[in-house]
């Protein structure tokens, strides 16, 4: 029977659980999060509150100190698994038991993960993804070096293969056959069960590699930036799908800076009775003229938007932008163009903003000729057809990185525009060392609006909204 640990022996093990706290932390802020010293502090108060067994206790208690906004959580997570792992050190991080290899190792494996997903049990599962891993993803290469790989690991596990297996199983269970909707929902557990098993499955193989690389090495490659820094060229759905929801309070902050913001020399209409009244001071010369006070009303926006499959991801962005943007103006037009200008406002009034976007893509009219970016043809179209919307009220959004084909720039007209509009800006997806290289003539287009400034990621986007001001 094994005797209850000695004082000092707890004392260490706490030493070490807040060593490794800090350490997490610091990883945290080398990773992008502003993890201040307070964070630290209150990571290690936090500690004493809670259960330390309970290991889903901990991370919770951990994330409520030291993250601050939502989109930060999917790096905390990671980075929590790398820190304070499941089955810290030693052989642990692999199998609970050891491996018996006699039999077929990949159908034992396939029956033992096909189980723990069946009971949908999270330690289950966690168990079955380390002994896979020890089973199938270790190679020792020819300098005796062992690496683990997840594709083996995967290509063993024959995802559809348990798919199939499961769907089976379940039926076998029933008198009647499901119906389309219950088999669905059916299908949809077993996809988030997987995609647990895969979660466990990459957590076991870092793990691998902490023993072998080091853990702030490991970290380093593995984690990636908060979707704010994230380049808008790199996001696969599921990220453009959060970042439609941080897009929105952005969209309204970008709202507000818009409308409070004045050029200067631009008061309101002169009051002739206060500046006679104040020129009798003066033997009525009007040395003091006073202005009415300028009524705030909801802005104007024009946005002409390049959905090019130059820019293809940054459209995507631009569409969401446009779309969050609806709401918070009186009046919003949207052009979209290609080498061909349309007007695309009324397919983002109302609506999903992917669904608007794949519409506008299929309905709309964006190509002339051959479909590769003309800013001078739809600069031009916008002139003739459309200048109407702009107003002394309206503030102007260009989007697009400005290469326009060796094709004729028509760069007057959006000095036209900028003499009509109450001001234009222009952001531009790609680095500003790329600007007027190759096709690029974004430095003849850059004159005529008030900036033109490097939008890659929400972070940059929001340093323009706050420059506003």
């Amino acid at each position: 029977m094994r005797s209850s640990p000695s004082v000092a022996e707890v004392e260490t093990a706490a030493q070490a659980l807040v060593d490794r706290v800090l350490d997490l932390v610091v990883a945290l802020r080398r990773a992008g999060l502003p993890a201040a010293q307070t964070g630290a502090i209150d990571a290690v108060r936090v500690l004493r509150e809670i259960d330390l067994s309970n290991r889903e206790q901990v991370r919770e208690a951990l994330a409520a100190v030291v993250v601050s906004a939502p989109s930060q959580r999917a790096t905390f997570d990671e980075l929590f698994e790398l820190y304070l792992p499941a089955h810290p050190g030693g052989q642990g991080t692999g199998a609970d038991a050891p491996v018996d290899e006699a039999g077929d190792p990949a159908e034992e494996t396939f029956q033992e993960v096909l189980d723990a997903l069946g009971a949908g049990d999270a330690e289950a599962i966690g168990r079955a993804a380390r002994r896979a891993v020890e089973r199938h993803g270790r190679v020792e290469g020819r300098d005796g070096r062992v690496t683990y790989f997840q594709y083996r690991v995967m290509r063993a596990v024959d995802v559809p293969a348990l798919l199939a297996a499961l769907l089976e199983a379940d039926q076998d269970e029933r008198e009647e056959p499901l119906s389309a909707l219950e088999e669905r929902l059916l299908r949809d557990t077993f996809e988030a069960r997987v995609r647990q098993l895969r979660e466990q499955i990459e957590v076991a193989i870092r793990q691998h590699a902490v023993q072998d690389r080091g853990l702030e090495q490991v970290a380093a490659r593995v984690v990636r930036p908060p979707i704010e820094e994230r380049d808008l060229f790199q996001l696969n759905r599921e990220e453009r799908e959060e970042l439609q929801t941080q897009l929105r309070p952005l969209a309204r902050k970008l709202a507000t800076r818009i409308a409070a913001r004045r050029r200067p020399g631009r008061d309101g209409r002169l009051d002739i009775p206060r500046t006679v009244r104040r020129s009798l001071l003066t033997g009525g010369v009007p040395f003091d003229p006073a202005f009415r006070p300028r009524r705030p009303h909801k802005p104007e926006l024009v946005l002409l938007c390049d959905v090019s499959g130059s820019v293809a991801s940054f459209s995507r962005f631009t569409l969401q932008l446009v779309h969050a943007l609806q709401e918070r103006f009186v009046t919003v037009r949207s052009f979209a163009f290609i080498d061909e200008l349309d007007e695309v406002t009324r397919w983002f009034a109302t609506g999903d903003a992917e669904e608007a976007a794949r519409r506008l893509l299929v309905e709309a009219r964006l190509v002339h000729l051959d479909g590769h970016s003309d800013y001078g043809r739809a600069l031009s179209r916008f002139h003739l057809d459309h200048l109407d919307a702009v107003t002394p009220r309206t503030s102007v959004l260009v989007l697009g990185d400005a290469r326009n084909n060796h094709r004729q720039a028509n760069a007057w007209v959006l000095g036209e525009v900028q003499r009509r509009a109450r001001q234009v800006y222009w952001l531009n997806p790609e680095p500003r060392r790329f600007w007027d290289t190759g096709y690029s003539i974004a430095s003849s287009y850059a004159r005529h609006v008030d900036a033109m400034v490097e939008v890659r990621n929400l972070a940059q986007l929001a340093t323009f909204v706050e420059e506003l001001s």
